[in-house]
């Protein structure tokens, strides 16, 4: 049990991750997402500039060891995404692509959002109604 633990917490940390630095491209489909990348983001941000324990990190590792096995030395970033997504050593490089990524998404977002005012399209944080939808 405790194993599966320990997985679903680096299943979270992926899912948690890929929300902080391509949320906002999905956000482009579903503008109000925008605030849950912006959160995320913040977060990672937050916990890799001050060197904050996150607490899925404490999850994993402590579900780690009540089903036997050693706790990780590092955090996630050096035990499930270093060597992987990037080359070990590098990750300067990977934080300035990673900020460069998410910043693109939101550049993205705001043409997306003009274009759509633009074209006249109702605004998706609206709903609109049948007699709106009816006269055009």
């Amino acid at each position: 049990m405790w194993e599966a633990v320990a997985y679903a917490a680096v299943v979270t940390h992926f899912a948690f991750l890929a929300l902080g630095i391509l949320g906002g491209f999905v956000a482009w489909r579903w503008p109000w997402l925008i605030w849950l990348q912006i959160a995320a983001a913040s977060w990672l941000v937050l916990v890799v500039a001050a060197s904050l324990p996150c607490p899925l990190t404490w999850v994993e590792d402590q579900a780690r060891q009540r089903a036997g096995r050693p706790a990780h030395v590092g955090g996630f970033l050096d035990n499930h995404v270093a060597g992987v997504f990037y080359p070990v050593g590098h990750e300067a490089t990977a934080r300035l692509v990673v900020a460069l990524v998410i910043v693109s998404s939101w550049a993205g977002l705001a043409v997306v959002l003009r274009r759509r005012r633009r074209a006249g399209s109702p605004s998706r944080f609206r709903r609109s109604s049948p007699d709106r939808a009816a006269r055009r």
